[in-house]
């Protein structure tokens, strides 16, 4: 089957982290907990981390990384950086490749810092922080990496399958919470907050996966705000 061209890649992950963050958020709220969001540090960093999983030792930029420097070839690293930092990222792969001439743990250490380098300077490009290089084999839930099976297979058929019951799932349970409290009687107030309490998170549920679904794609790297005059 055709593979996917480099625009669909991004709008294909930029969609299933949009959503999976709006399943996260109404789960949270109609919960009254942080959801996994909070408790890994923020939503804004982790929707760039769900973006690429590219801060991960076996993510997409480290792996480049190591092929590049194998190589000797930058230019397979330097898609991943905004034009900008170019000049940077080149200039810290010629100083890499040369102290690994040196072997053992000099060779060991230049890769490291290396690869510290360029995903700081992606993630900056992306608007979010560097927070170091996590270990291999993480835990990112099923939809990533079908994610990036789907551009492996050159299809998105069985990406749409997690995605789709994953929101199939959540919507049952929020509608559901709801509509068991739909039916107070007007003078009670009690069960009438408890009505709200299930509608609000329900209707925002709705309204994010819509907006995710139908919402405009963004590029990959965070684009300055112009300055109000």
């Amino acid at each position: 089957m055709k593979a996917l061209r480099i625009n669909d890649r991004r709008l294909l992950a930029a969609a299933t982290v949009i959503v999976l963050v709006a399943l996260e958020r109404a789960t949270a709220w109609i919960t009254g907990s942080q959801g996994w969001l909070g408790e890994l540090g923020g939503g804004v960093a982790l929707l760039a981390f769900g973006l690429g999983h590219c801060d991960g030792l076996d993510g997409p930029v480290v792996s480049l990384a190591r092929r590049a420097l194998n190589d000797s070839n930058v230019n397979l690293v330097l898609p991943w950086v905004r034009e900008q930092d170019e000049a940077e990222i080149r200039e810290a792969f010629t100083h890499a490749v040369a102290v690994r001439k040196l072997g053992g743990e000099a060779r060991a250490l230049a890769d490291q810092h290396f690869f510290e380098t360029l995903v700081r300077v992606h993630r900056a490009g992306e608007g979010a922080p560097y927070t170091g290089l996590k270990p291999a084999g993480r835990d990112l839930g099923p939809a990533i990496p079908a994610a990036d099976r789907a551009l492996e297979d050159g299809s998105v058929d069985k990406l749409l399958k997690v995605l789709g019951d994953a929101v199939r799932k959540g919507l049952h349970e929020h509608f559901h919470h709801a509509v068991a409290r739909k039916g107070f009687a007007p003078d009670d107030v009690r069960a009438g907050r408890e009505y709200v309490e299930a509608y609000v998170p329900y209707i925002h549920y709705v309204e994010r996966l819509w907006q995710a679904a139908s919402g405009p794609a963004h590029g990959h790297h965070a684009k300055e705000e112009p300055h109000a005059h």
